[in-house]
């Protein structure tokens, strides 16, 4: 797929969130800072205030009437960012881990590089990150590097760049954890390229983790045992060839 001519002048962002009333609005108004087209809040059956504040605060806030999970909520957001024509879509989530101030990050690599996907990447400076998570980022990136064949030093990161035109291409049927490992195995497979750039890893220790662990292992490993399946099939009916 051809992507070296794509300019980017406009963008819109998209922010996940679930119960995020004590951070939501401080995202918010810090991403309208960047001057994107629109801050979409998709805010995924809050209890609390989350979408009012986001509200508030500037946003174009939609609201699941039930918890459906991050990757539905980022389908949602897609499908109704698709209508404001902008040429690309800047994802971070709502809790205080990703800083909209380092937006112009992505737009500059962008801008150098013309790669229409770009993840953070918060492997080079761990400190404060727990010990878990820097395990899980590692394994996931052998994981990912050994299914397509690319390397992404952070896979789960949620603070991302889309150029727009190539999103209904990569998008994944999985509604919660595993929908961005998924995307960055659809992305390689339609060999569109991929790259990472360097952001803050901001951890509030206080802050409860929205993930849950068995669930979303299993989700992920179901999604990473059918990428399996088939590259396998793929080997054998080639080497059959």
């Amino acid at each position: 797929m051809g992507d070296g001519a794509k300019k980017v002048e406009t963008f819109c962002v998209l922010i996940c969130a679930y119960n995020e009333a004590a951070h939501i609005a401080q995202v918010v108004r810090t991403s309208l800072e960047q001057h994107p087209l629109s801050v979409v809040v998709v805010d995924d059956g809050s209890s609390d205030n989350t979408a009012q504040l986001a509200r508030e605060a500037g946003a174009h806030v939609l609201r699941n009437e039930h918890n459906r999970g991050k990757g539905a909520s980022l389908t949602l957001g897609f499908q109704e960012i698709k209508s404001f024509g902008c040429d690309a879509v800047i994802v971070l989530d709502g809790d205080g881990q990703h800083d909209p101030k380092e937006i112009p990050h992505f737009l500059d690599a962008y801008q150098r590089t013309r790669i229409p996907v770009l993840i953070g990447n918060r492997m080079s400076d761990t400190t404060g990150m727990p010990r878990v998570r820097q395990w899980t980022n590692r394994f996931m990136a052998w994981v990912l590097n050994r299914l397509v064949k690319i390397y992404v030093a952070d896979p789960p990161c949620g603070y991302r760049f889309y150029r727009s035109d190539i999103i209904p291409f990569i998008l994944s049927s999985e509604a919660r954890f595993a929908f961005e490992f998924d995307v960055l195995v659809h992305t390689a497979l339609r060999h569109i390229r991929i790259d990472s750039v360097r952001i803050s890893t901001i951890y509030n220790r206080k802050r409860r983790s929205h993930v849950a662990p068995l669930r979303d292992a299993w989700l992920l490993f179901k999604v990473v045992e059918y990428h399996w399946s088939q590259k396998r099939h793929d080997e054998s009916h080639f080497a059959g060839v």
